[in-house]
């Protein structure tokens, strides 16, 4: 059975249970923004701004989550350079458990009927081969331009925490965690790094009133003139003692210097010493984009799994059989 109505924050909790136990089973069916870490992030970030365009549906068996639709209507964002984002079209993030392949048919059919009339994206994982067949019978096709080589698809990488390099800093930068840094400089060193972007002081104090997050865990490199020059958060999955980084950035006026490695190898370290045996982290996977890929593969990251974008353009919005 299912229900429907806005995200919560309790809601989150649950969608995180069902991806600490994908992730347990198979880690390469966790969809984009279904994980552990990107559930946390992308909700405290946008709840208070956003939330009110957040309708989500939940399937449960025997008491346990195992299906999840999180989508994202159309709206207009205000971003920090005071420019406004029409988003006109619907996004969906999703999670079925790979017991319950059947349930992936009525996530789109929720999805279709609470979308309306406009384009809508989704992005299911290439390995859930289950889950693009029912996608394609429902008339979603591969978004030539967003799976292209220069496109925006993505993969998840991971390494073991074993054998971490040392991190060097340039003289003079030094490493300090943002619960040490306070609240402002956490906020700067994102919205420099970012920048135009919709984060603010409330954005922050949304992810940092999640249950996953962790001040100690939330990492940045200061600059000599104070500046916080590179950021990034781990959001550490005890059970399953891999932590995840999302996001990752650096102040454009400190960037090839070597800050993000030295950031990256750092943050290893502290999951390490958290408890965790495993990292990921999530980048654009396609050719003509190579810049956050090179950076962490050179710090020992591989591709574990990568997204497949569909879309169903406006053109093609008809109402959907749901028994196909």
């Amino acid at each position: 059975m299912g229900n429907a109505e806005l995200l919560t924050a309790a809601d989150v909790e649950l969608m995180q249970g069902l991806a600490q136990r994908v992730t347990a089973l198979r880690p390469d069916l966790v969809n984009s923004d279904a994980s552990y870490g990107e559930l946390a992030w992308n909700w405290g970030r946008g709840h208070a701004a956003e939330g009110a365009h957040w309708p989500r549906r939940l399937w449960f068996s025997g008491g346990d989550l195992v299906a999840w639709g999180w989508a994202q209507l159309p709206r207009r964002v205000r971003r920090t350079d005071g420019s406004v984002r029409n988003i006109t079209g619907a996004y969906l993030a999703y999670q079925v458990h790979p017991a319950h392949a059947g349930l992936v048919d009525e996530v789109i059919a929720w999805f279709d009927a609470t979308a309306g009339e406009v384009e809508r994206t989704v992005l299911p994982g290439a390995a859930d081969e289950v889950a693009l067949a029912r996608w394609a019978a429902h008339g979603y096709r591969p978004d030539p331009v967003a799976a292209g080589d220069a496109g925006s698809w993505t993969q998840l990488t991971e390494r073991d925490l074993t054998d971490i390099e040392e991190p060097v800093l340039p003289r003079g930068f030094r490493f300090r965690t943002a619960a040490e840094a306070g609240p402002a400089a956490a906020v700067r060193a994102h919205v420099d790094a970012w920048a135009p972007t919709t984060y603010t002081a409330e954005s922050y104090d949304g992810v940092r009133r999640t249950t996953a997050y962790r001040g100690d865990l939330h990492v940045l490199v200061e600059a000599p003139d104070g500046t916080m020059a590179a950021s990034a958060i781990l959001w550490l999955d005890e059970p399953n003692r891999t932590a995840e980084f999302e996001p990752v950035g650096t102040h454009p006026g400190y960037r090839r210097r070597g800050l993000a490695r030295a950031l990256l190898l750092h943050g290893l370290g502290r999951a390490r010493d958290a408890g965790a045996t495993h990292a990921t982290v999530a980048c654009l996977g396609a050719p003509a984009r190579p810049a956050a890929r090179e950076l962490y593969h050179g710090v020992g990251f591989r591709e574990l799994s990568r997204d497949v974008p569909h879309i169903k353009t406006a053109a093609r919005v008809r109402p959907q059989r749901t028994d196909v």
